[in-house]
């Protein structure tokens, strides 16, 4: 390893280094020589900050960070902008290409002759994220000439909500081409709810640009992705129905343009007992990624979700069938997966294993001479031989009990969570227990109900996770379903309804068991789990306390919808009100602990909204303690801050959960 002297990268914006396709070569973003000092902000702004629209609908969900003035746009432009330059590895000698610039995309074509550029331009915005602001897309020859302008694309400030913008998008190179561009247009003017035969197209144009793109293909819903074969002889393409949340996969084979498309894969994009799993991929010598193939074979690999637990699998897929076969399944006392083929017809390939006693080491796994058992496990294979012996760095850990426990919900919908109990737990004791969770949206209650994670990885508790509270003595009730089941457009006319039985459901069950006292239950998260947790102190009273991290309490500042939600707070005014923990302070009558950082940089999720809900709550009469995390974006990472998040959380419920005294009666909300 040595340094490259006289190369100052600029790392501010979009990947630094990359290789060109001669292995030799290192585009890089430099800074330019003559950028000078940044700039300074004046005393006094030297105009008014003006915006103003033109009565064009422009929904914008809620983001964080922006722009906000003139200086703002000088720093923007001072920071982010690139001089790129071809850096030779052998000697560090940098070739200026082009003038400076901020640069989006910078993609060298795979044989080296021309670069894909996106070049950020003014006007910017200062309610719309980087990545909506205007740019001009174009092909490069090595001496930054504009072969080919691909696209001017203006502010992408009329995108429906779960739409996309007009224009090119999705642009890439060919990987088993010279130099052919690859696109995606939306033939619905991107939006969803228009009624058409077909919402995407996939154009192909090849250098020199001259004549026009050959359509490759049309999608019938939205364009949702795509996987090259290594010998471009195939093409993997997705596509997103909206309203059934339904992805399906098809196949195509560009060089037989009669050949119809063939259906690999169709299902719910929830489903993950029958989720096929994802092509393994190989990188060229050109730096590009494509789907590897032997003989009419490409090899799958995914989670192996079952009633019981994830239990990941290798399988292969035959091209002519799309029938597929198992080569390995991990077996159900460990969690392994796949990281790679040694060989390529996957005889033998590298894996990661661990189970709850043994910390993750990779292995490399060599299948029987037949090609291996469907099942997985040591006995099915001939060889099993560890590369790396990483030691178990937490052995205090190692009495932490865990398991799996399913159960149903009032309405019948299956729920599971993952049981964690202390070191040293005696059968039979009551213990206070934590229900951490985080609500998700399905269309129907069956993959609602589906198992999700492994009850046999290793156990390991980092950051400021709720899983130390084992260490403090509480029982936890990890990743306790929340699902909210029905009609994507109006599934949140229950979510109150629907969070309560859930949890309901879960207390009960571990009360069942013997494991946790129910009048000693605090309920936790972060994020969307925040927001249920703050819904569930006002709404119900199954908790004695709760710890809301990084939430957001009051839809109202969220209007054109949030998580899942597609309806604006015009369209559904009394939904945005009803769930909002805000407008229901006065109802919760546990003691509520919010933590934020300062920093947040989550869409929806501005700091202001645990400021206004601590305020709502204190000014109500509840119980409630803010704290804010310098410097801390939506997850937090300084030693400091994790710390004391830890110190924070596990004082809350040692206070208000652990030592609660019996409640001498419970008040029902509905009666307030």
């Amino acid at each position: 390893m040595r340094k490259l002297e006289g190369v100052a990268v600029n790392a501010v914006y979009g990947a630094p280094v990359q290789w060109m396709p001669d292995n030799r070569t290192l585009l890089v973003r430099t800074v330019p020589t003559k950028r000078g000092a940044p700039p300074v902000e004046p005393i006094v702004p030297k105009s008014p900050n003006i915006q103003e629209s033109t009565g064009k609908t422009g929904p914008v969900r809620t983001f964080q960070d922006l722009l906000g003035n003139a200086f703002d746009e000088d720093l923007f432009d001072f920071y982010a902008t690139t001089q790129l330059a071809f850096v030779s590895a052998e000697g560090g000698k940098a070739t200026p290409l082009g003038e400076p610039s901020i640069f989006q995309t910078i993609e060298p074509s795979p044989d080296g002759t021309h670069i894909l550029v996106a070049r950020i331009r003014r006007p910017y915005s200062y309610l719309h994220p980087l990545n909506a602001f205007p740019r001009e897309v174009e092909v490069w020859d090595r001496s930054a000439k504009a072969v080919h302008k691909v696209a001017s694309l203006p502010l992408a400030d009329e995108v429906p909500i779960e739409g996309v913008p007009k224009g090119p998008r999705a642009y890439e190179w060919h990987p088993t081409e010279n130099a052919a561009l690859v696109w995606v247009e939306a033939l619905d003017d991107g939006d969803p709810k228009k009624k058409v035969p077909h919402r995407d197209r996939m154009l192909l144009l090849k250098a020199p640009f001259t004549g026009p793109p050959v359509e490759l293909f049309k999608t019938e819903h939205r364009f949702a992705g795509s996987q090259w074969g290594e010998r471009g002889e195939f093409l993997l393409v997705r596509d997103y129905e909206r309203d059934r949340r339904w992805v399906r996969t098809q196949m195509i084979e560009p060089g037989k343009p009669a050949s119809a498309p063939r259906v690999v894969w169709s299902h719910s994009a929830n489903e993950r007992y029958n989720n096929p799993g994802t092509p393994l991929t190989r990188v060229l010598l050109t730096g590009q990624r494509v789907v590897q193939r032997q003989g009419d074979w490409i090899y799958l690999t995914g989670a192996g979700a079952t009633p019981e637990g994830d239990r990941p699998f290798l399988d292969r897929l035959n091209l002519q069938t799309l029938k597929s076969e198992r080569l390995f399944r991990s077996d159900a006392q460990s969690y392994e997966t796949v990281v790679a083929l040694i060989k390529d017809d996957a005889t033998q390939f590298i894996t990661r294993r661990e189970r709850p006693i043994e910390p993750s080491n990779f292995y490399v796994r060599t299948l029987g001479a037949s090609g291996g058992g469907t099942n997985g496990g040591a006995a099915a294979d001939s060889g099993l031989r560890a590369l790396t012996q990483i030691p178990d760095a937490t052995p205090q850990l190692r009495d932490i009990r865990k398991q799996l426990v399913t159960y149903k919900r009032a309405d019948g919908v299956d729920l599971s969570f993952t049981l964690y109990l202390p070191p040293g737990y005696k059968e039979g004791t009551r213990l206070p227990t934590v229900v951490w969770a985080y609500p998700l949206e399905f269309n129907d209650p069956t993959t609602a109900g589906q198992v999700t994670g492994s009850t046999q990885r290793y156990t390991s508790i980092t950051g400021s996770s709720h899983l130390f509270f084992l260490l403090a003595g509480y029982a936890v009730l990890d990743n306790a379903t929340m699902p909210i089941v029905g009609d994507p457009e109006t599934m949140n006319n229950t979510y109150v309804e629907q969070i309560t039985s859930s949890a309901k459901a879960a207390i009960d069950k571990a009360a069942e068991m013997g494991v946790t006292d129910p009048e000693r239950v605090g309920v936790g998260g972060h994020s969307y789990g925040a927001f249920m947790t703050a819904n569930l102190l006002a709404h119900t009273d199954l908790f004695r306390a709760g710890i809301a991290r990084s939430g957001a309490y009051n839809r109202t500042l969220t209007p054109f919808g949030f998580q899942s939600e597609r309806r604006t707070i015009w369209e559904a005014p009394e939904i945005y009100i009803k769930v909002s923990p805000f407008m229901n302070a006065h109802k919760i009558n546990e003691p509520l602990l919010l933590i934020h950082g300062e920093a947040d940089n989550n869409s929806g999720t501005f700091p202001v909204q645990s400021e206004r809900m601590y305020q709502a709550m204190r000014g109500t009469g509840g119980t409630v303690r803010y704290v804010t995390l310098p410097l801390e974006a939506h997850g937090y990472a300084a030693r400091e801050s994790t710390e004391h998040t830890l110190f924070e959380m596990i004082s809350w419920f040692d206070k208000h959960v652990k030592s609660a005294p019996p409640r001498a009666k419970k008040l029902e909300k509905a009666e307030r």
